[in-house]
């Protein structure tokens, strides 16, 4: 071997050593940790949590102080955390082998643990490394003396750096400036300085592989979804940093990171952290729950509000912890406030009712509700919920409650619909912005706690919150700003986070762009904008059981007719209620203007769906739910639902009492009992001719299905007394 090789593999060896010797050097347990803080704010217990999770040691520098540091979030400042600094360093500045890693702790987030932080860090070959960021900040004019950099952020943030603690100490000790002087622009010039850049052997992390800073680069980073771990992955640099950092006007985005970072939420567990911190009311006796202020608003026309209203009555909650709030803003509601009132005012004897007399705006209300909380240091949390809002779960309240956030809404949407009650982030200007995961939170496919930006109609939050973080703000009220936007951003700027729990089915949002009080039982027209809600109120609630037990909810009392319930009692009532309102009955005759031949054969007394315009509901009914009913009785037929025939009978023994024997223009037909037989009527029923077979107590909500023409040839037998309504509709003429 020429000595030129040998000693090269000496100088090889060499150097292997010295790398080995330097790295067993940067062990984690000659790692500190350092941040700065006032308060516990949920974004200093999120970082502290990512902190833990990774065996992170954390010495917390000001808990408890006031701070003087300026409103870094709107100018310069932040001198404060520097003296901090000064003095916690002055202990270690003799520890040659103690690294110090200064970070932010309001928007910062832990991805990674210590060894990749030392291993990376000892990667740079610098014994101090600053983060770097695209913006030169508090002073532009420094930026033409950056050492020039070829790729990778150019300029120093004082957000993040590590280093030795005795140069680390050696470089604060500098610090002779005001508490509210800027940090940043200290270690800028002390960066800038070249001699003291190279004395202290400077460095900034340009391509983020410790630190990652957000502004500016908000485009750049990624979720990257591990085995059981979410890292935040630089595409630009292809990197994956060890401290995330939402720094500027990126706080969003880091609260968006942290819903995953580091197991907040993952592919394999799902939500990480949704059982830290809960409460847990099982054994608490019901006169020591907390005390809930519940608010409800009703500001616009809005459908199945007698339902709204009821649900407050059936929440899984002790009546007597809970105070009472309704704004009415809309006078067609009144008569359902009083409705309400009238059946249920001895569970809440210190409600308060504000009505459209009082001429409140939204605002106003709002404002009203949440001051009593405010006020009153018994009231435990302030529940907020508008009438749009179909709760169909009603532990709701213990659920929230239990949860233990400051602030938490309920995922609710509209059925079938992307609207829901949150956005998962926001727009340049303020406004919705749909997130990456936003469909798969509101269909479900991911389930936990999410820290989101915007929330509306329905929500809790903690009575000890609107008390401090809260108490000196407006929370609804500011000129050209609506109510919901005012509080998101009020609260948004008071460093208090949001959550929007889909962990829970919780109910629904109701649709009111289509509803029209001028009609008598408007509810009636909603089974298209509000399907769910629709088929809970004009439904017979035993309609599902034709399919799970045919034997008992199916009968067949001639051949081929079929006997099953279909509407409720209150569609009955209102579809005859409606039909008397309109008034529009034909006379009985053969002459009829309102079909296209102008002749019936068989003529009735009766109303047609069109009259009421009906018609496109009705067959939205038919297909939703005789449809599915045919083909389960009628094997083999896939019925097409189309009518044209659809209306109301009225029998009456002075009028028309009875049908003479005819068949029906119809493959089959649907005719639904609409009222009581013994109850408002006597006689009536049908019978089928050709099998002798009567049916004479047909039952309130309970359709006849039979073939129409060629087989069930058939009469309406006479009403002897009272009178007698039934639905018709000749299916698929």
């Amino acid at each position: 071997m020429s000595s030129c090789s040998l000693f090269g593999l000496l100088l090889l060896a060499c150097l292997h050593c010295s790398v080995s010797a330097e790295q067993r050097k940067l062990s984690p347990d000659n790692l500190l940790v350092i941040t700065a803080a006032t308060e516990e704010t949920d974004g200093f217990k999120r970082f502290m949590r990512t902190a833990r999770e990774f065996n992170y040691t954390v010495k917390v520098l000001g808990l408890g102080e006031e701070w003087k540091g300026g409103d870094v979030a709107r100018t310069v400042g932040g001198g404060q955390k520097v003296r901090w600094l000064k003095r916690e360093l002055i202990k270690h500045s003799d520890e040659h082998e103690l690294i110090v890693l200064f970070v932010d702790s309001y928007d910062v987030i832990f991805a990674s643990g210590p060894e990749e932080l030392l291993f990376k860090f000892s990667g740079f070959g610098h014994r101090v490394v600053f983060s770097a960021e695209g913006f030169c900040w508090p002073d532009q004019r420094l930026a033409p003396k950056y050492p020039t950099v070829h790729t990778g952020k150019r300029y120093l943030n004082s957000g993040g750096f590590i280093g030795y603690a005795s140069d680390l100490s050696t470089i604060v000790q500098q610090w002779k400036n005001k508490d509210n002087d800027d940090d940043q622009l200290f270690y800028t010039k002390i960066y800038l300085d070249k001699n003291q850049r190279t004395k202290y052997n400077m460095t900034l992390d340009h391509r983020s592989r410790i630190f990652q800073n957000l502004n500016g680069a908000v485009d750049e980073v990624v979720l990257k979804f591990e085995k059981a771990k979410v890292r935040a992955r630089n595409v630009a640099y292809d990197t994956l940093p060890v401290v995330i950092h939402g720094n500027g006007p990126t706080k969003l985005q880091l609260n968006y990171l942290g819903n995953y970072v580091p197991t907040a939420w993952t592919h394999e567990n799902g939500c990480g952290i949704c059982d830290d911190d809960l409460l847990f009311f099982n054994d608490v006796p019901d006169e020591d729950m907390p005390l809930v202020y519940v608010a409800v608003f009703i500001e616009q026309p809005t459908p199945f509000l007698d339902e709204f209203l009821d649900r407050l009555t059936t929440l899984n909650y002790p009546v007597a912890r809970i105070r009472l709030f309704i704004h009415n803003n809309v006078v067609y509601h009144e008569r359902h406030i009083q409705r309400f009132w009238e059946r249920h005012r001895l569970l809440f004897p210190d409600a308060r009712l504000v009505g459209p007399e009082e001429n409140l705006q939204q605002d106003q209300a709002r404002s009203m509700a949440v001051e009593a909380c405010k006020k009153d240091p018994e009231c435990d949390y302030y529940f907020s919920i508008d009438c749009d809002v179909a709760v169909t779960n009603p532990d709701i309240l213990r659920i929230l409650i239990e949860e233990n956030k400051p602030v938490i809404a309920p995922m609710l949407s509209r059925h079938g619909k992307l609207w829901s009650n949150f956005w998962g982030s926001l727009s340049p200007e303020g406004y919705y912005s749909r997130s990456e995961d936003y469909i798969d939170i509101v269909q479900a496919k991911r389930t936990g706690l999410w820290n989101v930006p915007y929330i509306t109609q329905v929500y809790l939050v903690k009575g000890s919150i609107l008390r401090s973080k809260l108490a000196q703000v407006s929370l609804y009220v500011q000129e050209g700003m609506d109510p919901d936007m005012v509080f998101c951003r009020t609260i948004r700027d008071q460093g208090v986070f949001m959550f929007v729990s889909n962990r829970d089915e919780f109910g629904r949002l109701v649709s009111s762009s289509n509803f029209n009080t001028s009609r008598l039982y408007p509810d009636m027209w909603q089974i298209f904008d509000n399907p769910m809600d629709w088929k809970e109120k004009y439904i017979n609630e035993n309609y599902s059981k034709i399919f799970e037990e045919p034997e008992k909810f199916v009968e067949q009392p001639c051949p081929d007719v079929y006997w099953f319930p279909a509407f409720s009692d209150k569609m009955c009532d209102e579809l005859v209620e409606t039909m008397e309102d309109n008034g529009g009955w034909s006379g009985g005759k053969h002459k009829d203007e309102r079909l296209a031949g102008g002749y019936e054969n068989v003529p009735t007394v009766d109303i047609h769906m069109n009259q009421i315009d009906f018609e496109k509901e009705w067959l939205k009914f038919l297909k939703e739910y005789i449809v599915p009913v045919t083909e389960k009785l009628y094997p083999g037929y896939y019925p097409k639902a189309q009518a044209i025939m659809n209306f109301v009978v009225r029998y009456r023994p002075d009028e028309q009492p009875s049908l003479r024997p005819h068949h029906d223009s119809s493959t089959f037909t649907v005719n639904i009992a609409l009222n009581s037989k013994g109850k408002d009527y006597q006689g009536g029923g049908c019978r089928f001719l050709r099998y002798d077979c009567k049916v004479e107590a047909p039952r309130k909500g309970w359709s006849f299905m039979h073939p129409g023409r060629l087989t069930h040839y058939h009469e309406g037998l006479p009403t002897t007394q009272g009178t007698r309504y039934i639905m018709v509709s000749f299916v698929d003429p």
